[in-house]
């Protein structure tokens, strides 16, 4: 995989390099499905990262037909990571039809102009957290005093939301310069990290290191992350076509969740064989990830729904980062509500 600083500007903070007039959704392969379908024809979906099991769910749509079944002669699924990859910029100049990013990066689309909305939220929790080691685990912000921590320059906006939404002073602990390098933290350079709970730590275990985490979305900072977002025109001009789409993406995550190793295997064997993925280390991904998608909320009122708090609580921690905008301007969740109520079987069991 690539260094996570990239990943993270890419997929978190997205400011500085939101261009809204680039083309975002350039060649990244088809997704392998194929056949004739029916009724929606061919879309492409643009992934938030390269294809590892974060996408499984997608994985499952493809390989096992829903999305032909739904109506789709070929969902391709566009592999993200690189530059020009934004889906905001893709969804604004037509190059993608639906795409997964995060509130971080499309709120600042939105609030330049872009006619956005989130329609739904695969990870209810975001990834991001302080990654440490079990000997000498940060398991809540005041456990920061004091302490050396590695912060990417691109991980800044949501590292300070962090310390504002916990009232921390930048000056009670160290922050240190960081790329990606986890043996900066085993050497004891640093105590912890900002990095993705659904990698580092589960990397550091497959080296035979105890490691420790704290979510930033448990402590003051609960944002979605993995989020479906369009343009306003397809809710507007083609809302039984993404009411299709998003029930294929609802079949296929259930099983994702029900079953991390064919997960894993989809993303290593098939999807992004190119990647030189593990299949036991991404079998651990998807196990980690199932708890930021599967909630109890979720498991309630389905998969990628978010209840009115959750919705309030993004807008509120988009503040602390410096983005204020209305939840009416960002987020519709209308869609996925008419959804399960067509079809209550959907939700999880």
């Amino acid at each position: 995989m690539a260094t996570l600083d990239r990943r993270a500007f890419l997929r978190t903070t997205g400011l500085a390099g939101l261009a809204l007039g680039l083309a975002a959704c350039g060649d990244g392969g088809t997704s392998g499905g194929s056949g004739s379908g029916s009724g929606f024809g061919a879309v492409k979906i643009q992934l938030s990262w390269k294809k590892n099991v974060e996408f499984a769910g997608e994985y499952f749509a493809d390989s096992k037909g829903y999305y032909k079944a739904a109506g789709f002669s070929q969902v391709e699924l566009l592999s993200g990571g690189g530059s020009g990859t934004s889906v905001e910029s893709g969804l604004t100049t037509g190059r993608c039809w639906i795409g997964l990013s995060t509130p971080t990066i499309t709120a600042p689309a939105v609030l330049q102009g872009a006619l956005l909305k989130i329609v739904g939220a695969t990870f209810q929790k975001n990834p991001f957290a302080i990654v440490s080691l079990g000997k000498n685990p940060i398991q809540d912000p005041k456990d920061l005093a004091g302490k050396k921590i590695g912060v990417q320059d691109s991980n800044e906006l949501v590292w300070n939301a962090l310390l504002k939404a916990n009232d921390i002073d930048p000056a009670s602990l160290t922050r240190v310069p960081f790329q990606s390098d986890p043996s900066m933290l085993t050497s004891g350079q640093l105590d912890g990290y900002v990095g993705f709970v659904t990698s580092g730590p589960v990397r550091l275990k497959m080296q035979g290191v105890d490691a420790a985490h704290m979510l930033f979305a448990d402590h003051g900072l609960p944002l979605v992350a993995e989020t479906f977002t369009v343009t306003q025109e397809t809710i507007d001009k083609e809302r039984d076509k993404l009411k299709a789409f998003l029930t294929a993406e609802i079949k296929g995550w259930k099983d994702a969740v029900a079953d991390p190793a064919k997960a894993a295997e989809l993303a290593a064997k098939t999807y992004g064989k190119d990647q030189n993925l593990d299949v036991a280390e991404q079998t651990e991904e998807a196990k980690m990830q199932n708890g930021l998608v599967v909630t109890p909320d979720a498991k309630a009122n389905g998969l990628f729904t978010m209840t009115a708090e959750l919705i309030e609580q993004n807008i509120a921690s988009l503040a602390k980062a410096g983005l204020t905008v209305k939840a009416e301007n960002l987020f519709d969740l209308t869609i996925l509500d008419e959804i399960y109520k067509a079809d209550a079987s959907l939700k999880l069991s």
